[in-house]
């Protein structure tokens, strides 16, 4: 069982607090981050580093995360309609994140 990672930004952003970019960019570090069950919708991912991050049934409805690093990240059963993913994931690859689980894997 892997550890993830418990930040100040994951736990605020479990216990439903919006984020704005932090780092440089713009950039939000989430990467290896729990962010199991976390409403995600009033916050800015846009440029987020999400790679293995554990997002079990997190809230992204309408979020953006078009250039965001989600290597390795799993969706496992999170709501995601409206949300915007990176053009370098396929649809399937979303997909079976969603309903099995997977670690998603970029091209």
């Amino acid at each position: 069982m892997p550890t993830f990672k418990e930040t100040p930004l994951s736990l605020a952003l479990r216990e439903g607090g919006p984020v704005a970019p932090t780092g440089q960019a713009g950039t939000v570090d989430l990467a290896g981050s729990s962010l199991r069950g976390a409403d995600l919708r009033r916050t800015d991912l846009r440029k987020a580093d999400l790679r293995g991050a554990y997002c079990h049934s997190a809230d992204l409805r309408g979020v953006d995360l078009s250039g965001a690093n989600i290597e390795g990240a799993s969706f496992h059963m999170a709501r995601v309609a409206g949300a915007y993913f990176p053009a370098n994931v396929s649809a399937d690859e979303i997909r079976l994140s969603l309903e099995i689980g997977t670690r998603i894997r970029c091209r």
